[in-house]
């Protein structure tokens, strides 16, 4: 996107032009002849009176010309007061809007954190076995939490959190996890592969035309996400009629399967519950264990294709990087405006173009570019009063991303050198291609996003007037006297 450039050779003599007519317009309509004595006018005075106006003029002149020519930082002086002032406007703004909108409520976290996970506790542990299983899948009994609430970037209320629940397989059962051949960008896909001839599959039927799909072509079974996916949604139905009478004097709960073939689990409180009164809803993602804390999830892209998680490696990246920056850290707040920015620009946009831009501008593309800017830039850069700049430069970096259309993958981008070299990822994965997030879009889609970002962060001011109403700090009206302690403080 093009920007004017003042010229300044132009520019004074303009102004100076622009300051002697209005100062002669000035003189003859407030200065009318004085007349003499014998009532002739003081040409005289006149003369004096425009001989003052020339010399102030000419002064002006002169100073603004010197001004003018000024090399380097004397040339620059106004232009960067002028952006100090359209700093300082900017900074209120987004702090205002940060208040209102965006901010985490502590308060509110702590009990929406508290009360998912006593709610998931007991519904994995109803539905572990400590045997696998002879042929069926079951809990392993433990969980992992993931995500933007549990990482504290969750912007505005948390009412969304994430869960992936490890899965036992059947014993005896052996899985080769491939990579898949013909995936289009993005993280590696993989298959769940049985060994050829196997004699469990001929052994344990009931499992094979359950949860495998043969393969003629490649001449195995593969582990089916869409029908694990199933079976998990039945399972976790039969936990929480188990666990629900205790929970329902509470909230309200239900229980659906999504489109992505995660299973969904609702939360309502009733008024003596949350105190917040916020409803909420668990995404519950079946995972297989991959090795060293990696796991694989369902794709959602119809096929019998499995994606691979790194929550621990994440969590673990995120508590060294918190180690290392100052207490007053910005980053997590950086990144909170940063999807703010993308939800706000994406507004006036039409269903179409509103679903390519998220798409794009992904939460975890988001939370990629604001990895590899931490690890980048040095830790003292992202004290408290350095944030409109940290936030700038995470903008820059997405809009080189998209003009070059690659942001790769933090773990599977291929970058040795960027990580601590304490972090471990399973072999298979390190063996796998560089992954672009942004393989699968075109080169045009990709800079109409980068032309939007730029109108967007440039406009902002105009798109927080016509954004969202001002949040309700009280969830659903009713009043919770901690978060109002906590809006009094601010």
């Amino acid at each position: 996107m093009s920007t004017y450039t003042l010229n300044l050779r132009v520019f004074w003599p303009l102004l100076t032009c622009v300051l002697a007519a209005l100062l002669l317009l000035h003189h003859l309509a407030l200065r009318s002849p004085t007349p003499k004595a014998d009532g002739c006018p003081d040409q005289d005075l006149n003369s004096v009176s425009v001989v003052k106006y020339v010399v102030v003029l000419a002064l002006c002149s002169f100073l603004l010309r010197y001004c003018a020519s000024l090399p380097g930082d004397g040339k620059r002086s106004l232009g960067k007061a002028l952006s100090e002032g359209h700093g300082r406007a900017r900074r209120e703004l987004l702090e205002e809007h940060y208040e209102k909108q965006v901010r985490l409520s502590p308060h509110v976290l702590g009990h929406s954190k508290a009360h998912v996970a006593k709610l998931v506790s007991e519904l994995v542990r109803v539905g572990r076995v400590d045997v696998p299983p002879e042929s069926s899948l079951a809990f392993r009994g433990d969980y992992v939490q993931l995500g933007s609430s549990y990482e504290e970037h969750k912007v505005g209320t948390p009412d969304c959190f994430d869960i992936l629940v490890p899965l036992r397989l059947p014993r005896g059962l052996k899985l080769d996890t491939a990579i898949h051949a013909k995936q289009q960008g993005g993280p590696p896909l993989y298959t769940l592969d049985t060994p050829r001839r196997s004699q469990w599959t001929r052994s344990h039927r009931t499992f094979a035309e359950g949860f495998l799909r043969l393969h003629v072509t490649a001449g195995v079974h593969r582990l089916s996400p869409d029908c694990v996916s199933r079976w998990f949604y039945s399972a976790a139905q039969r936990c929480l009629t188990a666990i629900r009478y205790p929970f329902e004097q509470r909230c309200s709960l239900s229980l659906s399967l999504c489109e992505e073939q995660h299973v969904k689990l609702h939360l309502m409180p009733h008024s003596d519950y949350v105190c917040c009164h916020i409803s909420m809803a668990v995404r519950l993602i079946p995972a297989l264990p991959l090795g060293d804390h990696a796991f694989l999830v369902p794709a959602s892209d119809g096929q019998d294709l499995w994606t691979v998680y790194f929550p621990k490696q994440e969590q673990r990246l995120l508590g060294w990087l918190k180690g290392k920056l100052p207490p007053s850290s910005c980053h997590l707040k950086a990144l909170q405006l940063l999807k703010e920015v993308r939800d706000l620009g994406g507004q006036t946009l039409d269903n179409e173009a509103r679903e390519e831009w998220k798409t794009v501008l992904s939460s975890f593309a988001l939370k990629t570019a604001w990895l590899r800017l931490l690890l980048a830039t040095p830790a003292e850069a992202w004290e408290e009063r350095h944030l409109v700049a940290r936030l700038e430069d995470l903008l820059r970096s997405l809009r080189e991303s998209l003009q070059g259309c690659t942001l790769k993958h933090l773990f599977l981008g291929g970058d040795t050198g960027l990580l601590p070299e304490s972090f471990i990822l399973p072999k298979l994965v390190k063996e796998s291609v560089p992954s672009n997030l942004w393989e699968s879009f075109s080169q045009t889609s990709l800079e109409l996003v980068s032309a939007r970002l730029v109108y967007t962060w440039a406009h902002l001011h105009r798109l927080i007037r016509l954004g969202r109403p001002q949040r309700s700090i009280l969830g659903r009206g009713l009043h919770c006297k901690h978060i109002e302690s906590e809006s009094k403080q601010l």
